[in-house]
């Protein structure tokens, strides 16, 4: 619990104190240290201030101060020790002596929050999977990471709780990632962040850097990929650029997990240690006793760093001191200024750094202006201050103080970096432009990623076909085991028909969908996406769309959802929304066991190519419909296409091939779920009533609930060549698509001889289906009402029902007429 929750005449023992480093000291320069008793003495009679005492002394503190130091009280103590103990239950009656209580406070202080913060592509993803164990998704451009995710593990006596905020550049308002990253930092106070920099990338790393150091907050930096620093032959003297930022830096190698235990070691260091240097002597003699206790404990033999054999710790980190960008003289008067007037309201301090609130609002951000700066009493003069200085630096520096800043702080990482690092221009650069050369040519650019996407869909197929083969045989054997020893009854149509007709017409493809999320894996890990951006580009603009749009588009060969949620990436609002509405008609992997089916039973020897037909129309009318929607639904401003092109990697095969396992194990899941629910039920539907007064399958069927629905909706899809089993199939895949198959498996079950053929072939000799009805089959199961979870996305990312309600009609208006027009002048033709 906090401070500010005691009550008169209540106690309680420090764990930690929160808040930006400046508060922070000053917090603990008035006693309010780790294990200290603090004891509520009065509550003003406007409940503010509070007068508590600590350490013998009475001091008042505000309650959105005490509000920022967390406690352990008495109740809190007294209820821990009565669940872990197997005693007689202490009772409220009988105080809890403090020794008890600072064990206990010690025991919780142990849970230290971490934030990774880093620009996109450093490897933050990375650390953050080998640090915890978590399995995120790593990808190699920008957008990959759009929410935090959280991990645990233990280390060393304490629990770490990590938090992987998305990939920023800048703590700016500019895009959603920026503000996300700096709201949590503000609002949830991690102890400790970890400012993950590309060692390969430094300067533009950096800029970040300097401004997590505007927010006097405790940080390390994890210099990551630090191997492709040395195989570079570039050179960089790490402890004096620590030096000189005031900042530990740690080499680690994400890959392979080298540094990573360093870095908690040095974590920990900081955070038990940090606030404590330059206070009085008794607190940071203390401080370091409690140290070097934890440290004889857990490792006694760690030397890192160390070159005077001692631990490195609190002692050997002589220059981690929080230092300030300097930005020149001119404009460190102007924030000097505005801190000034902002300083004033003291409340402000616990949660803002006011050098920071200075910096932002020179920088005209006006999030900070909106949400701080005009509940302050004094909102006028500080305003009229910023005003005055922002002309001053106008004429002075002939340049607005936005880029005059940035101009300060590149200056300063500059400087630093002209001090420690020795730039030799290796192989590496050298070959990402050999690379970029061939790829993104004006000419061989485009023909290349068509290419490589027909090639992905042609061993999509034809390599998944021997596993698929083998997983059809296993189903077969399972469902003639249960025809032969089974007796007859609706159970064993129920699991023969319904569960293995359906589920089992659907498991088969996993061997195909592991195949294409392999290829996107290796896409997206090895930087090819990043240059896939790039040279749509154009296209894009010419669509009303920003070259970051594609990533999205491309994403959603995978999944729709994940797909709409990185379009986050996307600034302008206009760009954003477009792409979350078109994103539906790019084909995911849902759809794709669909596909299979109808093309190994009516195309088995263009299957390749008619799968590239059906992709790349999908791509082809988001185009168009996002040319419709710029210029005629959703109006706004276009930005700039500013992304990153991070050097090319060789994806490590233990990286690809966990992304592609843990899309796999969702596919199973679904199996095991929702695919399998809705089988029973499409079953159940079809079976009854009067399953036993008909002759045939089919003409039961026909007669049966479903066959009753299928029938009500044919006259709708009867102009499309459907009948009205492809109806219920089409009428299932609303919730999601994989149903389609699990449907017409239970659907066409080739009157329950299941071992006899496969899907494919029991629908090209049971149904009316010709390939022209497959074909606009397809196609309307590409276009049509994406799934529940797609709708649901949309409306999360939108923020409005309207929107969601909006792609969920025009995608099936738009499905129903391109398949009428293909079927139409199709059968003209054929």
């Amino acid at each position: 619990m906090r401070l500010s929750e005691l009550k008169t005449g209540e106690k309680g023992v420090i764990v930690k104190v929160l808040g930006h480093g400046g508060f922070r000291r000053r917090i603990i320069e008035m006693g309010f240290i780790k294990g200290k008793t603090v004891e509520v003495l009065l509550n003003a009679p406007l409940k503010d201030p509070i007068k508590y005492k600590v350490m013998g002394y009475e001091i008042s503190l505000r309650r959105q101060e005490a509000d920022m130091i967390e406690i352990i009280s008495e109740e809190e103590a007294r209820s821990t020790i009565n669940e872990f103990s197997f005693h007689e239950p202490i009772s409220e009656s009988i105080p809890v002596p403090d020794e008890k209580m600072k064990a206990i406070a010690q025991g919780k202080r142990r849970t230290i929050n971490v934030a990774l913060v880093g620009n996109p592509n450093c490897g933050k993803t990375s650390l953050f999977n080998v640090a915890s164990g978590s399995h995120e998704h790593v990808g190699n451009y920008s957008g990959v990471t759009v929410d935090a995710k959280e991990g645990h593990f233990d280390f060393q006596g304490y629990h770490f709780r990590l938090t992987d905020l998305p990939g920023t550049y800048s703590l700016s308002a500019y895009s959603p990632e920026e503000l996300y990253v700096r709201k949590h930092i503000i609002e949830e106070t991690p102890d400790v962040i970890i400012n993950v920099v590309d060692a390969g990338n430094l300067e533009r790393n950096l800029y970040l850097t300097t401004q997590l150091i505007d927010m006097n907050v405790r940080m390390v930096i994890a210099l990551n990929m630090y191997d492709a620093l040395l195989h570079s032959g570039n050179k960089l003297d790490h402890k004096k650029l620590s030096q000189l930022l005031g900042v530990p830096i740690v080499p680690t190698i994400s890959r392979n997990g080298k540094g990573i235990e360093e870095l908690f070691h040095v974590i920990i260091g900081l955070y038990e240690g940090a606030d404590f240097k330059g206070q009085k002597e008794e607190i940071e003699t203390e401080a370091l006793r409690e140290f070097r206790t934890w440290h004889d404990e857990y490792v006694p033999d760690h030397k890192y760093g160390s070159t005077s054999g001692e631990e490195e710790g609190i002692e050997t980190q002589n220059y981690i001191r929080h230092i300030h960008i300097n930005h020149g003289p001119k404009l460190e008067r102007a924030i000097d200024a505005v801190k000034k007037e902002i300083g004033k309201n003291e409340n402000i301090r616990s949660k803002y750094s006011t050098r920071f609130l200075a910096i932002k609002l020179l920088e005209n951000d006006k999030d900070i202006e909106t949400s701080v700066i005009n509940n302050l009493p004094n909102r006028d003069e500080i305003l009229t201050t910023l005003h005055k200085e922002e002309q001053r630096i106008k004429l002075s520096l002939n340049e607005d103080c936005e880029q005059a800043i940035t101009d300060a702080k590149y200056g300063f990482i500059s400087g630093a970096l002209k001090e420690t690092f020795i730039d030799k221009h290796q192989n590496s650069e050298m070959f990402t432009r050999i690379v970029d050369s061939i790829v993104t040519h004006k000419i061989w650019g485009f023909p290349i990623f068509f290419i490589f996407l027909y090639l992905m869909f042609e061993c999509t197929f034809i390599f998944g076909e021997y596993p698929k083969a083998g997983i059809e045989w296993i189903v077969e054997q399972i469902a003639a085991l249960v025809e032969a020893f089974m007796p007859a009854g609706p159970l064993k149509d129920l699991i023969t028909d319904g569960i293995i007709g359906g589920v089992g017409g659907v498991i088969v493809f996993l061997p195909n969908i592991l195949l294409l999320y392999l290829f996107i894996s290796f896409m997206e890990d090895s930087g090819y996406m990043a240059r896939a951006a790039f040279i749509m580009d154009k296209i894009m603009h010419k669509m009303g769309l920003h070259g970051k749009s594609f990533i999205p588009l491309i994403m959603g060969f995978g999944c729709n959802v994940p797909a709409i949620m990185s379009s986050r990436i996307i600034e302008s609002r206009k760009s954003r929304l477009v792409t979350i509405l078109i994103n539906p008609l790019i084909s995911c992997s849902a759809r794709l066991p669909i596909y299979l089916v109808l093309v190994g039973a009516f195309f088995p020897h263009q299957a390749g190519l008619m799968l590239l037909i059906i992709y790349a129309t999908g791509i082809l009318l988001a185009v168009l419909m996002a040319r419709l929607f710029t210029k005629f639904l959703i109006k706004g401003d276009d930005t700039p296409f500013v992304m990153e092109l991070p050097p090319y990697r060789m994806p490590t095969s233990k990286a690809v091939l966990r992304h592609t396992w843990e899309k796999g194990a969702q596919y199973l899941k679904k199996m095991g779920g929702i695919i399998m629910i809705a089988s029973i039920i499409i079953w159940f539907l079809g079976y009854y009533p009067n399953h036993d007064k008909y002759d045939t399958i089919a003409e039961q069927q026909e007669n049966s609930y479903i066959g009753q629905v299928g029938k009500a909706i044919e006259p709708v899809i009867k102009p499309l060549g459907f009948d009205w089993k492809m109806g219920i199939g089409i009428l299932s895949g609303i919730g999601a698509k994989e149903l389609v198959v699990s449907t017409l498996g239970v659907l066409y079950t080739n009157d329950g001889n299941l071992d006899d053929d496969t899907l494919p072939t029991r629908i090209a000799q049971q149904s009316q289906i010709t390939p022209l009805v497959a074909f606009a089959y397809m196609l309307f199961t590409l276009l049509y009402f994406p799934c529940i979870a797609t709708i649901a996305a949309i409306r999360q990312e939108s923020g409005s029902w309207k929107w969601a309600a909006f792609a969920a009609g025009y995608t099936t208006i738009l499905a129903w007429i391109v398949s009428f027009l293909v079927f139409q002048i199709g059968s003209l033709i054929v």
